[in-house]
């Protein structure tokens, strides 16, 4: 069977070594050129495995422009996979495939399509969650289901242990999957729209703290929005400080102080309180040499700026 995979990602690098392990290297591999790294935090380039392995790569920041349609086509797949691409795929691309176009999605479909779902799963404290293969149609995350697992959400996930469950779901699901097709019993499940819901694009900038939320909830906005995506930010005067790791400080009547301000500092960390009088206990930031001190104010933006009405 002939494999094209599209994917520019760590979640695509697994699927190309599942799927040369398995012994199902695909033909072509499509995937961004490093130039354009930064069109995704958790960019993989996938050039070295692939030149190991004796594989074909086609760089493009389109993979519906003319030029890729036509050497996808060169090749004549049996099956596109698209594991980490940002861009709808869409019919002409599709329908290059004889039996059909497979994409992955970090949840349980019909729930959560869209984008930025890892971070929301976490953010909407969700208890379950699942990792889908799924036949690409002319809708966002619609088409019908090939194979889903479904597991439960750490109360402690962060978006780097979660994306890691993912990962190890793609290096199991795409082979097995790459065997259902090939014997013709691949699933088409058909989804219930009634049950879907969509998930909006997030972008760096929507890593900002909000101190004045409960202790709970921006704890959970640390762990939702850090690696392997761009993390949680606040600022002290004009300096951009990312908070990486924070616990709950287990004594919420020791301190008295404004939402955002410092309360203590040490050489391990620092105290913030938050709006329901809870301080978090940071102990992982970047950049680490910054000059941080005893009841100061950590401030949406510059240190000029007023919290947002």
């Amino acid at each position: 069977m002939r494999i094209v995979l599209v994917g520019a990602v760590e979640g695509s690098r697994v699927a190309l070594a599942a799927l040369v392990s398995s012994e199902r290297p695909p033909v072509l591999v499509i995937t961004l050129p490093p130039t354009a790294a930064d069109r995704h935090s958790d960019f993989a380039d996938l050039s070295s495995m692939g030149r190991k392995s004796g594989i074909s790569f086609f760089h493009t920041t389109n993979v519906n422009s003319a030029e890729t349609l036509a050497k996808i086509a060169s090749i004549g797949p049996d099956v596109i996979l698209v594991v980490g691409w940002s861009q709808i795929c869409g019919r002409p691309l599709r329908e290059l495939a004889s039996i059909g176009t497979i994409g992955f999605h970090p949840a349980a479909l019909p729930r959560l399509r869209g984008r930025g779902v890892i971070p929301w799963t976490i953010l909407r404290a969700e208890q379950t969650t699942g990792s889908t293969l799924f036949w690409l149609d002319d809708g966002v995350d619609s088409g019908p289901i090939l194979l889903q697992r479904v597991f439960d959400v750490a109360d402690n996930e962060t978006a780097r242990s979660l994306y890691e469950k993912h990962l190890l779901n793609i290096r199991e699901m795409v082979p097995q999957a790459v065997r259902m097709v090939e014997s013709g019993n691949a699933p088409r499940i058909p989804q219930d729209d009634e049950k879907a819901s969509y998930c909006a694009r997030r972008r760096p900038e929507d890593g900002l703290i909000d101190w004045r939320l409960p202790a709970a909830d921006i704890l959970r906005f640390i762990r939702a929005v850090g690696d392997p995506y761009p993390g949680a930010f606040t600022h002290s005067g004009s300096e951009r400080i990312y908070i990486d790791a924070a616990d709950l400080f287990p004594n919420p009547d020791r301190y008295i102080g404004l939402p955002g301000q410092i309360q203590t500092v040490s050489a391990t960390g620092f105290l913030v309180m938050c709006g329901d009088g809870n301080c978090v206990d940071v102990s992982a930031w970047r950049p680490e040499t910054s000059r941080l001190r005893m009841h100061s104010h950590l401030r949406p933006g510059s240190s000029l700026e007023a919290w947002p009405k």
